[in-house]
């Protein structure tokens, strides 16, 4: 009975929902503290070696010179701070100390130095010549006339032996009927005969040929021109009929299987080449194939306006292929025994100030990033490296990449550098310190924060005037003693009166003729800088001193110019005797006229009530009579005499809608009233420029203007 009661109060508790909502929160607390839970003694462990360690001092990658005793953000540039790790041997206080990640973000590469085989590249630029051993002239060895020429252009290719022209020579002919005779008595007298055939010799003539005359009995009266080599004709110097003595220059010759190129090597390169040395080049004109030739010849004297001097290879060219002018770019790879054995080091790891060379040595015994700097001597440039001549031994390790960020850091730090060999922090700008340029606060940390706060207030004071925020106290006081606000209301009115006041108004003008005047108007006044005027707007932009003059006062020099402004108006005298062009009244004028009368007009019809309903109509009537009123406009027209005069003005009142016409020959300008419903300036300006005379917008035919009297001949204008 006992057992079923504890059965049914089991159930009960099983079946109640706040028991489930328990079992679950506990089972959830439970899973959590088996995968969460960090035991005690991996606890007591990190506390013991937090306790037995250095305190962390946090620095910057990118400014090692930072030194925190706290997490945070760098004040320079404002990345996270990094722990420092401080198992690093002593090393030199001049050395410069990066971190590993710092080393990697500016990508420092370090190399071993070794000693080398120096050979130096040398490159030369040149042109493919002929070879001058190969030149020679063809010449006439006989007088006489060219009766024939067998090669007639220059480039054509002729063989040694060939017949190159033909010469008709009367000395010749009389010499043949001299050996002709002296044949028949050659026997009895044979000291003649040998001498005529001498004479023959010496005109170039061959024992076959002197055989065959003799052989023959007759004499020729043509002889063969024969070239005694092959090659290219480069230049024909007779024509058929020329009369030639001996020794005439008829053809040149160059022979093209052998080449010379010549290449320029400046000062700098002649200490490293010599006689015999192999020189590689390749030509432009033949891409993808390299050439390969000794030099034989060095030009021992310098030009004395190019620098170079000459240096000479010598190239087969029994194909053809290369041809003088081209260009040529030869490698030299010159050994220099010299310096055999020597060390060599990249270019790139050398940083050169004109007068020192420096390198960045890393320091022996340390595995971190540390680099002290180190003055060398350097030999000469192996193309992309140096022969070091002293300052560095063998097996030492030199910073070869990013040797400028290794540089940049130790100018932070204070340390030697490129540009401060001495080191020690300089500031250019006295006064202005940046965050992180203190040392106690970087190196102390927050506990001399005070101290580094007011070192940073005194520097301050070395720049007058340049009061930062920081610098600041909460509790400062300024003086507002009444001598130092008059002081400063002084000071205040100076620098107002040394600015510049920029003003704008209204001119009223016409032409370019108004724009100068008025510009310079404007610019006369004291303290005026600058002085712009718009033809379009009428408004004048000025540039003014405003502690020499006022606005008032250049407006009155407009208007006294004869221009009127909005404050003053120009007198009508002066007014007056201003060219027509620049009359403006009279068109402003009766615009304010036809103004007027139509306000009055609709101020009469509105006090009358029972005019209402027909102040529509009337206005649309009024405003109809005075858009279709009569309009004068003034055109410029080119002309000369009364002739001129009378033929624009029956020109323009031939056109239909104009009225008057007037053509002032002084100013050349055509003023014309006329109805701008019928016709327009365009149409007035076409009439009067088909009767020849040209208007500013349109050109006369040649042929009309042409036809023209002789005193009606005006210029022209020279952009029509």
């Amino acid at each position: 009975m006992k057992t079923m009661k504890n059965r049914t109060l089991m159930k009960k508790l099983l079946l109640n929902k706040y028991i489930h909502f328990c079992l679950f929160a506990f089972g959830g607390l439970f899973i959590g503290w088996l995968f969460f839970h960090t035991s005690r003694k991996v606890e007591e462990k990190h506390e013991l070696t937090v306790q037995d360690g250095k305190t962390t001092i946090w620095t910057c990658a990118m400014h090692p010179q930072i030194r925190r005793d706290a997490a945070g953000k760098c004040p320079i540039c404002g990345m996270d701070l990094i722990p420092l790790n401080q198992n690093v041997a002593d090393v030199d206080p001049n050395a410069i100390h990066l971190t590993k990640e710092a080393a990697q973000l500016a990508n420092v590469l370090t190399s071993v130095v070794t000693r080398q085989q120096p050979v130096k590249e040398v490159r030369l630029y040149g042109k493919i010549q002929a070879d001058e051993r190969l030149l020679q002239s063809q010449v006439a060895q006989i007088p006489g006339r060219i009766e024939k020429l067998l090669v007639n252009f220059t480039g054509e290719t002729v063989k040694k032996g060939q017949t190159l022209a033909l010469i008709y020579s009367p000395e010749l002919v009389t010499a043949q009927q001299e050996l002709l005779e002296a044949a028949k008595t050659k026997q009895t007298e044979p000291e003649i005969y040998e001498a005529a055939k001498e004479k023959l010799r010496l005109w170039k003539l061959t024992e076959t040929q002197i055989t065959a005359i003799e052989n023959s009995a007759s004499v020729q009266t043509k002889f063969d021109v024969v070239s005694t080599m092959s090659g290219i004709v480069t230049s024909r110097r007779v024509n058929n009929g020329d009369y030639v003595s001996q020794g005439t220059v008829l053809y040149d010759l160059v022979d093209l299987s052998t080449l010379w190129v010549m290449f320029d090597a400046y000062e700098s390169d002649l200490p490293f080449l010599k006689t015999g040395d192999n020189l590689d080049f390749t030509v432009q004109a033949i891409p993808g194939e390299t050439y390969s030739g000794k030099i034989i010849f060095i030009d021992p004297v310098v030009d004395p306006v190019t620098r170079v001097s000459k240096v000479r290879v010598e190239i087969n060219n029994r194909s053809g292929k290369l041809k003088p002018e081209m260009f040529a770019t030869g490698i030299v790879q010159a050994n220099l025994t010299e310096f055999k054995d020597k060390l060599v080091i990249p270019r790139s790891a050398v940083l050169w100030t004109g007068k020192r060379s420096i390198v960045y040595v890393k320091q022996p015994g340390t595995n971190e990033p540390v680099f002290k700097i180190r003055e060398i001597g350097l030999g000469p440039m192996l193309g992309s490296s140096y022969i070091v001549t002293d300052g560095l031994a063998e097996g030492e390790e030199i910073v070869t990449q990013g040797t400028f960020s290794v540089d940049a850091a130790a100018q932070l730090e204070g340390k030697p550098s490129m540009m401060n060999p001495i080191g020690g922090k300089v500031s250019s700008m006295p006064g202005m310190n940046m965050p992180g340029d203190n040392k106690t606060s970087d190196s102390k940390g927050a506990s001399e924060k005070g101290k580094s706060t007011d070192a940073k207030t005194k520097d301050a004071k070395s720049m007058p005037g340049m009061n930062m925020p920081a610098d600041k106290k909460p509790d400062d006081k300024q003086d507002h003693s009444p001598v130092q606000k008059q002081a400063s209301i002084a000071n205040t009115g100076q620098s107002r009166k040394q600015l510049v006041q920029n003003e704008m108004f209204t001119v009223s003008g016409n032409c370019e003729m108004c724009k100068d005047r008025i510009e310079k108007a404007a610019k006369s006044v004291n303290g005026v800088k600058s002085a712009i005027w718009d033809i379009k707007t009428n408004k004048i932009q000025v540039e003014f001193d405003p502690g020499k003059t006022d606005l008032s006062e250049i407006q009155r020099t407009i208007a006294k110019a004869g221009h009127d402004t909005g404050k003053f108006k120009a007198d009508d005298k002066i007014y007056a005797r201003l060219p027509a062009c620049c009359h403006y009244r009279a068109k402003d004028e009766g615009r304010k006229t036809k103004e007027i009368i139509i306000n009055q007009l609709i101020l009469k019809i509105m006090k009358t009530k029972s005019m209402m309903l027909v102040v529509g109509l009337l206005f649309f009537s009024m405003t109809t009579i005075f858009a279709n009123e009569a309009k004068t406009e003034k055109i410029k027209v080119y002309g000369n005499c009364g002739m001129c005069k009378s033929r624009i003005e029956e020109a323009a009142k031939s056109v239909k809608g104009v009225t008057k016409a007037k053509w002032d020959d002084a100013d050349a300008m055509l003023t014309v009233t006329f109805d701008d419903t019928k016709t327009s300036v365009t149409k007035i300006e076409e009439a009067v420029s088909k009767v020849g005379h040209d208007t500013d917008h349109t050109k006369t035919a040649d042929k009309t203007y042409d036809a023209l009297p002789g005193c009606c001949k005006y210029e022209r204008p020279v952009n029509k």
